[in-house]
């Protein structure tokens, strides 16, 4: 190894090192800031609060021995891509310090929390707390597949936040307007920090192999009366003309019954339904929470949905119901593909055309 590269290696060491003391301090952080909250221990809330003052200095040097190495040694191929991971996670760590700093502000204007409060608090900052360090762990050994591994528990901290935000509003009349707002914004916080932990998993990733994020995938629900035509026709066509980008289900407010000779024009149109089976939604709040988006092709998604999951989005697109004849289904189709293509694009940040 040359004195050059000897000098690379040993300033990339130092920086590791500097990652890791943030890491540690953003850790302790997060873990105090939630044993202040279910222990309802004001002085060590505030002790934390005053500690992130540690956090941002930590940070600011990071900062610094990064535009030093770029400075010294114009980096290039996988050393340039490591410095724009570390970047980049010297960010997500600070913003999770900014959470942990939330979580004691709220925890000082709570009570404690009791109960079922209590053990969703506990779980939800017991899976991020777990990811954000398997994250950190991930990315200062330089651990592509353990990083990828992680980012399976965002899912499980989104799931769990759900649960949360629907038992909040269902036993919102238990609290008043200042705490309900308050554990809002404690469980938000919380799962802000899984999401933290999945920009480092995917930094770790980039800055081993240069694989960049790729495209999101997301789940749609389509919504009719009956599931026997307008739902699974938007199905079908999203799932024709974007099979990559989603994965897409329809559901009815009762599993009607498919017309034959609609299904046997849409055929001859390109449209395949001829395996299609009407089926009712499921109420299930765990089962709606999976998707990210849900269309209502008549009526409002309120008259299908008794509570929209947190997460989830919802669209009511201004369909009509055919008249009946091949003619017709034809324009039926284009008019719901232009839709599912202006859905789409807008949900890859493209301009619909």
């Amino acid at each position: 190894m040359s004195h050059y590269e000897e000098r690379i290696e040993k300033d990339l060491f130092k920086i590791r090192q500097q990652v890791a003391l943030l890491a540690g301090l953003v850790e302790k952080a997060l873990g105090d800031a939630v044993h202040a909250l279910l222990a309802d221990d004001d002085p060590l809330a505030y002790a934390t609060i005053l500690a992130d003052n540690r956090v941002n200095a930590a940070s600011n040097e990071l900062d610094r021995m990064c535009n030093a190495f770029i400075g010294v040694h114009l980096p290039s191929g996988g050393h340039l891509r490591l410095m724009s991971a570390v970047i980049h996670t010297n960010v997500a760590l600070e913003r999770v310090g900014d959470y942990a700093v939330t979580i004691c502000r709220e925890a000082v204007r709570l009570a404690c929390p009791k109960g079922l409060m209590a053990r969703e608090i506990e779980l939800m900052a017991s899976d991020s707390r777990q990811m954000l360090k398997q994250a950190v762990d991930a990315f200062v050994e330089g651990n592509a597949e353990k990083a990828k591994a992680t980012m399976g528990i965002a899912d499980q901290v989104e799931r769990t936040f759900d649960l949360a935000f629907g038992e909040l509003l269902g036993e919102g009349e238990r609290f008043n307007i200042k705490d309900l707002f308050a554990y809002l914004t404690v469980f938000n916080s919380l799962e802000r920090v899984s999401d933290q932990a999945k920009n480092i998993c995917e930094d770790a990733v980039f800055a081993v192999t240069g694989e960049g994020r790729g495209p999101k995938f997301h789940r749609i629900l389509f919504l009719d009366d009956d599931n026997s035509l307008l739902g699974p026709l938007a199905e079908a066509i999203a799932r024709k003309n974007f099979p990559d980008a989603g994965e897409y289900h329809s559901r009815g407010r009762i599993a009607g019954v498919t017309d034959p000779q609609s299904i046997a024009l849409l055929q001859a149109l390109g449209v395949d339904l001829d395996h299609h089976r009407p089926q009712a939604l499921s109420s299930h709040h765990q089962e709606l929470a999976a998707y990210q988006i849900i269309v209502s092709l008549q009526g409002p998604v309120s008259a299908y949905v008794e509570q929209i999951p947190f997460h989830t989005v919802a669209l009511e697109w201004p369909t009509r119901q055919p008249a009946g004849g091949q003619a017709d289904l034809r324009l039926l189709s284009r008019e719901i593909a232009v839709l599912v293509s202006q859905l789409m694009n807008t949900l890859r940040g493209q301009e619909s055309d």
